[in-house]
């Protein structure tokens, strides 16, 4: 455990349990916060990376593919 956990888990630790509880649903509530912020960073990577691709030609058919993975099997 690094220096501020400790720090942080001292104060914590001496507080009443009701208030620990607060602190656990924060931090719950952070990590929460993160992962939306994640998912949306991650999907707007996405989007930014595809943008204008919609309007390229496609190389290769539905069927391409469908022939590709029977023969794979």
């Amino acid at each position: 455990m690094g220096n501020l956990a400790r720090k942080i888990f001292k104060e914590i630790e001496s507080l009443p349990e009701e208030q620990q509880v607060e602190i656990l649903d924060f931090i719950q509530f952070l990590r929460s916060k993160l992962r939306r912020e994640e998912k949306l960073w991650n999907s707007f990577s996405l989007d930014s990376a595809m943008k204008g691709m919609e309007d390229e030609p496609l190389i290769y058919s539905e069927d391409d593919i469908k022939e590709h993975l029977t023969n794979d099997s």
